[in-house]
């Protein structure tokens, strides 16, 4: 993502992270990443049986922790698909399956392979509305990043939302959306980023399904410890004001009423007439340095973002289903 004003823009105790050494040379389903899926499932098994349906702060900072274990994680890049194989067996384990959704993009440095992935829970009704997020890491050559919360919280975050809209009784489907490919490879300029974005758009608009997505909730960099989320000022305004409206029923003050204009990756939807927000911090000190760290996000601010999308959904749902 980058300000439109500026160019440049589980814990599970006991258990080690999951870590790119650990896999076998050539492949992504090492020991390492089979023991943590166990460990995982187990808990999250139970939890589906157990739990009240609230957001799980813990659980979802424990899926960050694991992808942030992993490294960088650019487009195209080893990190980025053991990045997907996370996301695909903690699905798996939910009982969702992920689907692919595979293309070569043209960059500055080459034609790397990306692939977004997406999983629709039920509800009835035609068309779906869509929540994502990206999963990539932007590229530096001159640090490790690792992106905890500039990645790692929007994915992690959409992981936590499956476990809870596969329990709930949604209105119409509901379509998680992890994309690939947001990141510059570079300064963000022409069309070096969103990349990811873009091509699920451009897809739809070919294969005429543009028509059924009925709207559009972009999540990114919402770990920050010291979380402020200003409304994104080019984002629709009725879905904005029913989520802001949510976050003060909730006393929420995390919410801010001021605006800024950030380019990422709701843009591609907007320019196709499709209703959608941008709930995002960008004024985050240690955006895309070696700070980005897990100890620069919350579990608390992740908590805070779900609770107010959940709060928001039936009235969302509902004007969907008027329109």
């Amino acid at each position: 993502m980058c300000p439109e004003t500026n160019a440049n823009r589980f814990r599970i105790e006991g258990r080690a992270p999951f870590h790119p050494r650990h896999a076998a040379p050539g492949g992504v389903c090492a020991a390492a990443s089979i023991a943590v899926t166990l460990a995982l499932s187990a808990c999250l098994q139970a939890a589906q049986s157990n739990d009240p349906p609230a957001f799980d702060s813990a659980r979802a900072f424990e899926h960050l922790r694991q992808i942030v274990a992993i490294g960088p994680r650019p487009a195209g890049s080893q990190g980025a698909e053991l990045t997907r194989l996370y996301i695909t067996q903690q699905l798996a384990i939910m009982g969702l399956a992920a689907e692919e959704q595979t293309f070569v993009a043209q960059t500055p440095l080459g034609t790397p392979r990306m692939t977004n992935l997406r999983v629709t829970i039920p509800g009835p009704g035609p068309g779906r509305l869509i929540i994502g997020g990206h999963y990539d890491t932007k590229l530096f050559r001159e640090f490790t990043f690792v992106g905890a919360n500039d990645g790692g919280s929007s994915t992690a975050f959409l992981l936590e939302l499956a476990r809870l809209l596969k329990g709930r009784a949604n209105a119409m489907p509901i379509e998680l959306l992890f994309l690939d490919g947001e990141e510059s490879t570079g300064d963000w300029t022409g069309n070096d980023h969103t990349y990811g974005s873009r091509h699920y758009v451009d897809t739809a608009r070919k294969d005429g399904t543009l028509k059924d997505i009925r709207a559009f909730i972009l999540v990114d960099m919402i770990g920050d410890r010291d979380l402020v989320i200003k409304r994104e000022s080019r984002s629709t305004p009725w879905l904005t004001d029913i989520i802001w409206a949510a976050a003060k029923q909730l006393k929420r003050a995390e919410f801010s009423d001021d605006s800024t204009p950030i380019d990422d990756d709701h843009i591609p939807f907007l320019e196709a007439g499709v209703p959608a927000v941008n709930v995002i911090d960008l004024d985050y000190p240690d955006w895309h340095t070696p700070g980005d760290t897990v100890d620069k996000v919350s579990a608390r601010s992740l908590a805070v973002v779900g609770e107010v999308l959940l709060a928001a959904l039936p009235e969302i749902e509902k004007r969907l289903k008027q329109d």
